[in-house]
């Protein structure tokens, strides 16, 4: 009686294993299946609120600093726009003139080519700090945020620019991309963010010594926070239904 028993476990565990390696064989995805796949997404209508705002500063070794900020925020009634505010802070005259960057830097003609965020500091200085962010907020409320619109309003025949002691700053659109360039004075180096439909750019270059860079992007998202939709559970299903039968 126990032989016939253990065999008949044997021959059971047997099919099972047969069986496991039938139902979750490996399968090879091909490219075009890879490229449909979603992570989580947002339904029509849950988004009221997106918000986007760039800001660079730069201060030399003598204190003076050159910046500039823009946002654009999207709501319903709202007209998106870019609006653009500078900033120029005076340094310490008693510190004297800041010596001439003598530094060189080469290569790097790939970096504006890249996709998705790019960030680089290339430094050929002494005592310099640079500092490339990119932050991504993403939230819930039952209400848009309130918006305060504030500087020049941005267009393409338009570019907001300052100057002083420590160089001069412009945020312009070019071929579609949002750019903020800082040109630092006394050949100290300069710096670049952009945003184009590749993604994010973030560089600073430094040449001469003491500065200090900071170069910041930021994605602000709001989300409503009421209960999900017939619409949003229909769609959920209808991506699973598009799952293979067999395979992972």
């Amino acid at each position: 009686m126990n032989i016939h028993y253990w065999l008949a476990l044997t021959c059971l565990a047997t099919c099972l294993h047969v069986q496991a390696e039938t139902s979750f064989k490996p399968i090879e995805l091909k490219d075009q299946e890879l490229s449909e796949l979603r992570g989580r997404f947002v339904m029509p209508g849950r988004i009221i609120s997106f918000g986007l705002v760039m800001s660079s500063t730069w201060t030399n070794a003598q204190g003076a600093t050159i910046g500039a900020s823009t946002s654009l925020h999207l709501q319903h009634s709202v007209k998106p726009q870019f609006y653009v505010s500078t900033y120029s802070q005076q340094g310490t005259p008693q510190q004297g003139k800041p010596d001439t960057g003598t530094g060189i830097v080469l290569g790097g003609a790939g970096l504006g080519s890249g996709q998705g965020v790019v960030q680089s500091v290339r430094a050929a200085g002494d005592n310099n700090s640079a500092l490339n962010n990119v932050d991504i907020s993403i939230s819930q409320s039952g209400q848009a945020p309130a918006l305060t619109q504030q500087g020049s309003v941005l267009t393409a025949t338009n570019p907001v620019s300052l100057s002083n002691a420590a160089g001069s700053v412009s945020v312009a659109i070019n071929n579609g991309a949002i750019q903020m360039a800082i040109a630092a004075n006394n050949n100290q180096g300069n710096s670049l963010q952009q945003i184009a439909q590749g993604g994010v750019l973030q560089n600073t270059t430094l040449l001469g010594g003491g500065n200090a860079v900071n170069n910041m992007t930021q994605l602000n998202m709001v989300l409503g926070n009421k209960l999900p939709s017939t619409e949003g559970l229909n769609s959920n299903l209808n991506q699973l239904k598009a799952l293979r039968a067999a395979g992972y």
